[in-house]
């Protein structure tokens, strides 16, 4: 029998994916926000297509805040937006 792919929802389009198809984003047990390109790191994940598009859409709707059960800081969007871009660019 074929294994399920495993199915995880982009916190920005709200679109159940395959977990390989999006990346992670973690807050570590210190309370650090970063972005998870192994999916092996310890912490809270959420994940999120790899679209600047998506990024927005979670900003405005506030989906980290809602995962992470915090307010995330518009300075951590910053950086994910730039870590974000260099990955679409390779």
């Amino acid at each position: 029998m074929a294994k399920k792919p495993t199915l995880r929802q982009c916190i920005g389009c709200n679109q159940p994916m395959e977990k390989k198809d999006l990346i992670r984003i973690i807050r570590n047990p210190e309370g650090v926000i970063e972005l998870d390109a192994t999916g092996k790191k310890n912490g809270r994940g959420a994940y999120i297509c790899a679209t600047q598009e998506c990024l927005k859409k979670a900003m405005k709707s506030k989906g980290l805040d809602r995962s992470f059960k915090m307010a995330v800081p518009k300075e951590i969007y910053q950086q994910l937006s730039k870590e974000l871009s260099e990955l679409e660019t390779k």
